[in-house]
């Protein structure tokens, strides 16, 4: 429900909505089976990035 909210009203893309609703439920912490995994949701941290891409580090 809070996903098509965002969605909806927001215009954010679901995967946008859905890591907000993550870090708001569970916090910035990703399941480790998503690190480096080279899939579609890979990372390559186990912490979602909440500043933006212009201050992530390299």
């Amino acid at each position: 429900m809070i996903v098509r909210w965002l969605v909806d009203d927001y215009g954010l893309g679901r995967g946008h909505a859905m890591a907000i609703v993550h870090v708001i439920t569970k916090g910035p912490s990703i399941d480790p089976k998503h690190v480096g995994s080279g899939g579609a949701h890979s990372d390559a941290s186990d912490t979602l990035w909440l500043d933006g891409v212009a201050t992530k580090p390299q």
